[in-house]
């Protein structure tokens, strides 16, 4: 069994599970609009994302926001969706991608080529994990530009960790997903099995938690 590269769920086959399969290939199919909303962001003073770090008196400030400009310029997000298509179609085999000339058209490409296989990125790329983790990383990037999220709201919405599920199937494996409480619920669900626990469940989940999580 493998683990899946995303989140590390148990796998029987393949190499990323179904929630982490759909989740990169929302995040595929969002790029270009990304990439075009970052567009507005380019200015200093636009968005609300803080600027660090402190400016000598002598010199003039930068006329575009430079961590804006590298996301939209050729290396930014098209260079990361163009190497990771590339090396899918190196190692199915195929001829290297034709790359488009203006940047807008290269995201949307690259990200239309990958959202394509995804399929078989799931089942038969060991790679699948390394790529789905710069896919997600690079829209968190973006997010952090385009659309900061409030702390507590970050917080209420990826819940907190508290083990794994535990729940075991009729094949005698037992689930294994993270297992994530979220503010003002009390039941606790696995996001992959659907097992409920309650309250009273809580002892016995503590129990049956693998020695490393426990």
């Amino acid at each position: 069994m493998n683990g899946c590269g995303l989140c590390e769920q148990q796998l029987e086959h393949g190499y990323l599970c179904p929630g982490c399969a759909r989740a990169t290939t929302e995040r595929l199919d969002r790029m270009p609009k990304l990439w075009s909303a970052l567009a507005g962001f380019l200015t200093p003073g636009s968005g609300t994302s803080p600027q660090y770090g402190r400016t000598r008196l002598a010199e003039a400030p930068l006329p575009v926001r430079e961590n804006v400009l590298s996301l939209r310029a050729a290396g930014g997000i098209a260079g990361v969706l163009e190497r990771w298509r590339a090396a899918m179609q190196y190692d199915r085999g195929w001829n290297p991608p034709a790359v488009p000339p203006a940047v807008e058209r290269r995201v949307a490409v690259a990200a239309r080529g990958l959202s394509m296989n995804m399929d078989w990125i799931v089942t038969e790329w060991p790679r699948a994990g390394e790529f789905a983790l710069e896919i997600r990383d690079l829209e968190r990037d973006i997010l952090t530009i385009v659309d900061p999220e409030d702390p507590d709201e970050r917080r209420r919405r990826r819940g907190t960790q508290i083990g794994h599920c535990v729940a075991e199937f009729e094949d005698g494996g037992v689930c294994g997903a993270p297992l994530r409480a979220y503010p003002g619920e009390e039941t606790l669900t696995c996001q992959w099995c659907r097992t409920a626990y309650g309250p009273d469940d809580y002892l016995t989940l503590l129990h049956f938690q693998p020695a490393e999580s426990a």
